[in-house]
Parts: structure tokens; C-alpha cells; sequence
């Protein structure tokens, strides 16, 4: 009697009986063979995995305000009154969120990696039997992430208050001018994962 034990990691196991035996293909078994018997469990795997992801994100904000107010003016009057501008106001508020994920096929069978603990026995057998366990594990992964991420924000603003002008009076009131402001708010978030 004659047994060998071999575990490997396998995908596929394929069992082969020349003569009368049990065959079990899904764990590589071959019991209880005759006398002079051919044994034979042979295993081949061979994984090969290419996953190639190509990310671009482009983010571009350009903001380009103008804002002015008039001119007020009070003159040659023999009673003048107030002279106000109004307020000159520029307000860009920009947010962008962008997730981008890369995740490789969710299969076993389809990744590189461990296929699984299978095991190949050859036991039982006659006497004068020829035994031969083989298997061969052949992987190749080739992964390529090419990940490119530009941001581009440009703000151009300009906001000016006319002129308040109280002249040439016998009695003038008060000359004011107005606000001027300028905001601006930009928010990028980017999350680019590759697993």
C-alpha cells in the first residue's frame, strides 16, 4: 500500500484511474484501487490578472466680478442735503466633493491569491500500483493605477464705491461713501482610493 498527501493551493483538481478505484474530483481522492493499478491526480492552476484603472478629475472655478457704485453729489445749492453712495459687493462661493474608487473583481477565482486548501490523497491502493500526485500553481498579477488630479481655481474681483460729493453750498449736509468688498470662499475635497 502505497499513500501520498498532497496540498496545494488549487483551484481546479482533476483525478484520473486507470483502473477500477473511486475518483472524487471535487477533493482529488483516488481510493481502493486493484492491484496494478495507474494512479494519477494531476493539478493545474494558473491565475493570470490584469486590472488597469485610468482616473482623471479636473476641477477648475474661475470668478470674474465686477461691482461699483454710482457717484452721488450735492453742489450749488443754497441748502444741501446728504450725499451717500450705496455699497459695492462681490460674493463667489464654490464647494466640489468627488470620490473615485478602484476595486479589483470581488470573486476569489477571479484575483490573485490563495484559490483554497484543496487536497489531493491517493490511498488504498493495490499492491505492484503506480502513484503519482503532481500539481503546479502558475499566478501573474499585473495592476497599473495612472491617477491624475488637477485643481484649478482663478478669483478676479473688483468692486469699487462711487464718490460722495458735497460742494458749492451755502449750507451742505454730510457726504458718505459706500462699502466696498470683495469675497470669496473655494472648497475641494477629493478622495481617490485604489484597493
Amino acid at each position: 500500500m502505497r499513500k501520498q498527501l498532497y496540498r496545494a493551493a488549487a483551484a481546479t483538481v482533476l483525478g484520473l484511474s486507470l483502473s477500477t478505484g473511486v475518483v472524487a474530483a471535487d477533493t482529488g481522492n483516488i481510493n481502493n484501487t486493484g492491484p496494478g493499478s495507474s494512479n494519477n491526480i494531476h493539478s493545474h492552476v494558473r491565475i493570470k490578472n490584469k486590472v488597469h484603472n485610468t482616473n482623471t478629475v479636473t476641477a477648475s472655478n474661475t470668478s470674474d466680478q465686477s461691482a461699483y457704485s454710482g457717484d452721488a453729489k450735492v453742489k450749488n445749492n443754497t441748502t444741501g442735503g446728504n450725499a451717500k453712495t450705496g455699497d459695492a459687493t462681490n460674493d463667489n462661493s464654490t464647494m466640489a466633493d468627488l470620490t473615485v474608487t478602484n476595486t479589483p473583481p470581488s470573486h476569489s477565482s477571479d484575483w490573485v491569491g490563495d484559490p483554497g486548501g484543496n487536497s489531493a490523497t491517493i490511498d488504498h491502493t493495490g499492491p505492484g500500483s503506480s502513484n503519482d500526485v503532481s500539481a503546479s500553481f502558475s499566478s501573474k498579477s499585473n495592476v497599473t493605477n495612472t491617477n491624475t488630479v488637477t485643481v484649478t481655481n482663478s478669483s478676479s474681483q473688483d468692486a469699487t464705491s462711487g464718490d460722495a460729493t458735497v460742494s458749492g453750498n451755502t449750507t451742505g449736509g454730510n457726504a458718505t461713501s459706500g462699502n466696498a468688498s470683495n469675497t470669496n470662499s473655494t472648497s475641494f475635497t477629493f478622495n481617490v482610493s485604489n484597493n
